[in-house]
């Protein structure tokens, strides 16, 4: 059915004039309110005042002017119903075609913490919704606009066949339902906060994506976007190659991701990512050299895992992913000594993840596996502030924990000297991306450039982290270097010297000295923790008795 007739009233006046005087160009009878007629009839664009239409002057300071038969009686007359017609024409109703309208600036107002209920409250729209739902039900024969990004669509449309389709206008009234109800969603909340001191979370994600299982394959799984989300992530990132990617693709690809963007961005980073733990995190000249320092941190455990960058991959970092052989090193208990023996696990990855990649390392990487999922990740944007996680019967949001340190205070007679604050900065940073307890072991491999080398997540108890599993694995891993450069001598007195310099991190306090005296007699040097434990002072005489060094920083760093 031709358009014929058209309300138009805007609080987001993008565009509008310019689309009505389009409207206007091809015969549309323009209807209008307050502040958007005054602005289009000082554009030049003929209207006709709503007040005109009803017979009834706007009143109550705007609060009154659409909600009248003569306009909703327009909006939803079903053409192709008799009695609908002749109600119109029984009551001197014109049938409104076309509507074009956005809300007051409820959500933009309440952004601000300090308003007032009352300016919250005027800017609740009542009209505008009302004459949203009204046209978007009869959307078979009302085109609906609420955002701008729509109208030149349905001016190609209007200018070619007079009128709007119907998958375009279906299109269109759902849009104006998913605007209505986060719009009352958002009133819901600030009202219940306001004025009944109750907290309430109304979520809403859009795009969902059927995934072929979740996190095992007896699970069913959807992944759903935030569309209000800025940040570069994984959500957003553009899938260049591969398979369609998994639940727990995702998943690992966005703990990947979000432990390089912790990085600055001038300086190259990588992180191998296995069950959403850091087995490999580095830093370097290149990323290449980042990425070779991380697969460093646990070869074997980085088969099948999942890579990010925080810089464009490039056809050197592509070719270290050819594969090849790794020495593995297993503690024999009997013998008390790593015995070596030959992995063939080459240096296949899941997932790379970066904000960039050449078209020499796609076309190598894609050569080299068609199975790969290349990913590019959005430009960095505007961060947010809050993250959220389902138990059963309810939902827990929280801060994001968006720093590292609050403070950088050494606590002991031995000071932290040269790159050394630096180092436990990096070595931090690798400890908050692992899962609780958390210790790691970071190392200056280079000056200025470090790596992770050796890891202990998600333990019982922060002893075990340390001794059974990031000390054994820095030893392991210093040892295939041992012998990958050929070295001849005392490895017992080079893995002493390595560990002497190395930087150990606790996601979070160390409640009693014994961590400390543990670490002494491994031959750990230098301690970064949060503090902030009632026996603090027990590991800092520790530290001084022993001759360590140790820094608090103020934050834990739990993940779990």
């Amino acid at each position: 059915m031709k358009v014929k007739r058209a309300l138009v009233s805007v609080s987001d006046k993008t565009g509008i004039i310019e689309f009505s005087k389009e409207l206007a160009k091809l015969g549309i009878e323009i209807l209008s309110t307050g502040g958007t007629a005054k602005a289009l009839k000082g554009a030049g664009v003929p209207v006709t005042l709503v007040s005109e239409v009803t017979g009834f002057p706007e009143i109550m300071d705007g609060r009154v002017k659409t909600l009248h038969p003569k306009i909703h009686g327009g909006l939803l007359a079903v053409r192709d119903n008799p009695v609908h017609m002749a109600a119109l024409r029984e009551n001197g109703i014109d049938p409104i075609d076309l509507v074009v309208i956005n809300l007051y600036p409820f959500l933009k107002v309440v952004e601000n913490p300090e308003v007032s209920l009352e300016e919250a409250i005027e800017n609740i729209d009542i009209g505008g919704p009302a004459m949203l739902r009204a046209s978007a039900k009869n959307h078979k024969d009302v085109a609906v606009l609420t955002d701008p990004k729509d109208y030149p669509e349905v001016l190609s449309q209007l200018r070619t066949r007079g009128e709007v389709d119907l998958k375009t206008k279906q299109y269109l009234a759902v849009k104006v339902y998913n605007l209505t109800s986060r719009y009352d969603a958002a009133i819901d909340a600030f009202l219940s906060r306001r004025c009944l001191e109750r907290e309430k979370l109304h979520l809403y994600y859009d795009q969902g994506e059927m995934l072929r299982y979740g996190e095992n394959s007896h699970q069913k799984a959807v992944f759903y976007k935030d569309p209000a989300s800025k940040e570069s992530s994984v959500a957003y990132a553009k899938v260049l190659s591969g398979k369609a990617m998994s639940y727990n693709n995702y998943v690992d690809a966005n703990a990947a991701y979000e432990a390089v963007k912790d990085i600055p961005v001038d300086i190259a980073a990588a992180a191998v990512i296995k069950h959403t733990n850091p087995c490999g995190f580095a830093t370097g000249e290149t990323p290449r050299e980042a990425l070779e320092r991380a697969w460093e941190g646990d070869p074997i455990s980085a088969f099948g895992g999942v890579i990010a960058c925080n810089q464009q991959v490039d056809l050197d970092f592509a070719r270290f992913l050819k594969g090849d052989s790794v020495k593995h090193y297993s503690y024999q208990v009997k013998k008390g000594e790593y015995i070596p023996t030959e992995v063939s696990t080459g240096k296949f990855v899941e997932v790379i993840v970066a904000p960039g990649f050449s078209l020499e390392a796609v076309e190598f990487l894609t050569q080299k596996s068609k199975m790969i999922r290349l990913v590019e990740a959005s430009p960095q944007g505007k961060g947010e502030a809050k993250t959220f996680r389902a138990i059963t019967g309810g939902i827990l949001l929280q801060d994001r924990d968006q720093q590292i340190f609050d403070r950088f205070e050494v606590m002991t007679q031995k000071p932290f000297d040269g790159n050394l604050k630096d180092l436990a900065t990096f070595t931090m940073t690798a400890c908050k991306h692992t899962k609780s307890n958390a210790v790691v072991l970071g190392r200056e491999y280079a000056p200025g450039r470090f790596q992770v080398m050796g890891m202990g997540a998600g333990q019982p108890n922060r002893v075990d982290s340390m001794r059974k599993l990031s000390v054994t694995k820095a030893k392991e891993n210093l040892k295939r270097e041992w012998e990958a450069q050929g070295s001849s001598g005392d490895f017992e007195a080079f893995w002493q010297g390595e560990l002497g310099r190395m930087v150990m991190a606790s996601d979070a306090f160390l409640p009693f000295d014994d961590t400390i005296r543990e670490a002494h007699d491994l031959g750990i040097c230098f301690v970064v923790q949060p503090g902030g434990s009632m026996r603090d002072e027990d590991s800092i005489k520790a530290c001084d008795e022993l001759g360590m060094s140790m820094a608090f920083t103020g934050l834990r760093h739990f993940n779990h």
